[in-house]
């Protein structure tokens, strides 16, 4: 039972790091209008950058972490919109579609040329300790770890609903045409919104690092399908359902893998996407194409 109980906690964690790269996925396709196969190497990028700012700065902080993370991914998304989005706003969605998977390969290439191919070791940055809760053991990391994510997911929301810049985002992602004609200007905020995804997937990016105290290039290809996995169950631009999504799914990998092997850990995810779809095909939301 102890073990089982366990599994839950560690799927919580697992959940909400899945949540954070669903919501900037999310973030992405209801601002930009795109979807996007870059995501995966964007939040290794983040994890990589996290990685390096302790090596060469010298310090080992948490908070240098996530800046590091998150200003490193929102460069990488800087360069995937100049690329892939802004001079195909009027094209085929899918001429977009294509050029992220291209992109997704050079990142990809890129990153085993530049960081080698080989597994590295995540600096130990939390000094890790247990915590007993009766029957629940919950360790410092999976603490940070969820508060970062709650932290961050409660910026975004005041990002949403309280400044300036949120409401653009906001109106760009429900009709492009309208928000333009009072004007605001889309592609300038359909940057922004695919920065703010982006440096999102970062930090997520930095959390497995420290969650699985390893990183290699080729490790993002995974974690880029399991937040379009959760980001389709909460119908691709919901937020909060995104979230809950990449939540479900860190509980049903968990719980899963407790009766067999971690072997099998993403079988369990990619299956209840298809069985939720078999059954409901617009996912969790109460319509196709919820905004955030």
């Amino acid at each position: 039972m102890e073990y089982f109980i366990s599994q839950i906690v560690n799927g919580i964690c697992q959940g909400s790091i899945y949540a954070l790269m669903a919501i900037g996925y999310s973030v992405i396709v209801g601002v930009v209008g795109f979807a996007t196969f870059t995501h995966g190497e964007v939040i290794i990028m983040g994890a990589f950058a996290a990685y390096y700012a302790f090596q060469f700065i010298g310090s080992i902080h948490f908070a240098l972490g996530i800046v590091a993370a998150f200003a490193a991914s929102w460069l990488v998304g800087i360069f995937v919109y100049k690329i892939c989005y802004e001079h195909f706003f009027e094209a085929p969605r899918h001429i977009a579609l294509i050029c992220t998977i291209a992109i997704s390969i050079l990142l990809k290439n890129l990153m085993q040329i530049v960081f080698g191919a080989a597994r590295k070791p995540m600096i130990n940055i939390i000094k890790n300790k247990i915590y007993t809760f009766g029957m629940i053991q919950i360790t410092k990391v999976q603490i940070i770890i969820m508060l970062t994510v709650v932290l961050l997911s409660v910026l975004l929301l005041l990002v949403f609903k309280k400044t300036r810049w949120g409401v653009s985002l906001r109106a760009i992602s429900q009709d492009k045409s309208g928000a333009a004609i009072i004007g605001v200007n889309v592609k300038r905020n359909a940057l922004l919104g695919n920065c703010i995804g982006s440096g999102l997937a970062g930090v997520a990016g930095f959390l497995i690092a420290i969650s699985y105290a390893i990183l290699y290039p080729s490790m993002g290809s995974t974690f880029g399908m399991k937040a379009l996995t959760a980001s389709v169950l909460g119908g691709l631009t919901s937020i909060p359902l995104a979230a809950i999504g990449g939540l479900i799914i860190g509980l049903i990998e968990n719980i899963g893998i407790t009766f067999t092997s971690a072997t099998y850990r993403d079988i369990f995810a990619f299956a209840f996407l298809m069985i939720m779809l078999l059954i409901r095909p617009q996912g969790f939301a109460s319509k196709k194409g919820g905004r955030p």
